[in-house]
């Protein structure tokens, strides 16, 4: 009967604890030390330590939502492989030449998904269990050719040093250089599934009637732990994410959540966030709906300035995000902070913002 094991993610005989669980026939659930009692806690619970897994299992992984109880994905052995054989093809990766540095969270997909396409595909893999800048760096100098960062990370490190990055999360720059790639996934996909906006191979995307991304192929989730599949009965997964289609490249405007109606039009906080990025006072944002009786909602702008001494304006920032949206889309208030909240994986928390 598979099990599922629980494995530290800090402890240095994680690789050792995946290959023997998996050699067993039993599933891993990756559990980050660093998590506060309470999440862990309810991440164990909803994982359902004491039930058997289905014959395939391989990865029981939390979803990193920002609110609500959290879920536990099930991916088999089929789905891990799908997804490290359509990211090693995209990428043309040579298990003779390459190698692959795992530097994000393993409790999260990002960061997993590093090390199980490395073990699959059979290609030389450094793991990294916590991310540092310098030993990044270093990595690269050692021969590591590939990694998967998000944009708080990315922008610590040079890129340059690798043939290319993978990069996901809220807010990849859209100017960036040319060996790094802007993916888009979740945990329910088993990690991104389109690169710069093209899906990978087997993958097949379609836009609901409301506007909703929708996803199909091998390497979406068997179910969550509790028994629930939210595939459709033609295999189609529902993201959550409003997005189109033209000449087959996806844009994704954002979680239909974060959508802000302002004075009757239509706001996505990404799109708000991508220009302001672009003015010269802006290390980081966030771009959140505060309710307005005049408006209905309001654009509101949470900035973390390039120099604490000399920050944005909100005119500045208005008149700069005019120059690339409608004035619907410019922030009418602004709040300066010293730091964005974020889960582990570096997304921003747009509802402790």
């Amino acid at each position: 009967m598979a099990r599922l094991v629980v494995l530290d993610t800090d402890d240095p005989a994680f690789l050792d604890g995946l290959r023997r669980a998996w050699d067993a026939g039993d599933a891993i659930l990756p559990i980050d030390p660093r998590w506060p009692p309470p999440v862990r806690a309810a991440i164990l619970d909803a994982a359902r330590l004491a039930e058997p897994c289905l014959p395939g299992d391989a990865v029981a992984i939390a979803t990193s939502g920002t609110t609500g109880a959290p879920r536990v994905a099930m991916l088999t052995h089929a789905a891990v492989a799908a997804s490290a054989s359509a990211t090693s093809r995209r990428l043309e990766v040579d298990p003779a030449g390459d190698q692959w540095l795992a530097c994000l969270p393993l409790a999260h997909i990002g960061g997993l998904s590093v090390v199980t396409r490395a073990l699959i595909t059979n290609t030389p893999l450094t793991l990294q269990t916590r991310f540092d800048a310098a030993a990044v760096g270093q990595a690269a100098v050692d021969g590591c050719t590939l990694t998967a960062l998000v944009p708080t990370t990315m922008s610590r490190v040079n890129p340059g040093l690798f043939r290319t990055i993978l990069v996901g999360g809220q807010a990849v720059p859209e100017e960036r250089p040319p060996n790094v790639i802007a993916t888009y996934g979740m945990t329910e996909t088993g990690s991104g599934v389109v690169y710069d906006g093209v899906p990978l191979e087997g993958v097949e995307l379609r836009i609901g009637p409301d506007g909703e991304i929708q996803i199909r192929g091998a390497m979406l989730l068997r179910a969550y732990r509790d028994g629930h599949d939210p595939k459709d009965a033609h295999g189609w997964f529902p993201t959550g994410d409003s997005g189109s289609l033209s000449n087959g490249l996806l844009s994704v405007h954002g979680r239909g959540s974060d959508l802000i109606i302002s004075g009757g039009e239509n706001v996505w906080p990404a799109a708000v966030e991508a220009a302001l990025l672009r003015h010269p006072k802006v290390a980081e944002v966030a771009v959140v709906g505060r309710p307005d009786p005049e408006w209905g909602a309001r654009v509101h702008a949470v900035v973390v300035p390039i120099e604490a001494t000399d920050p944005p304006t909100l005119d500045q920032l208005r008149q700069h995000a005019k120059q690339w949206l409608p004035t619907s889309a410019a922030p009418r208030s602004l709040q300066i902070v010293t730091a964005l909240p974020r889960t582990p994986t570096g997304k921003i928390i747009r509802t402790d913002a």
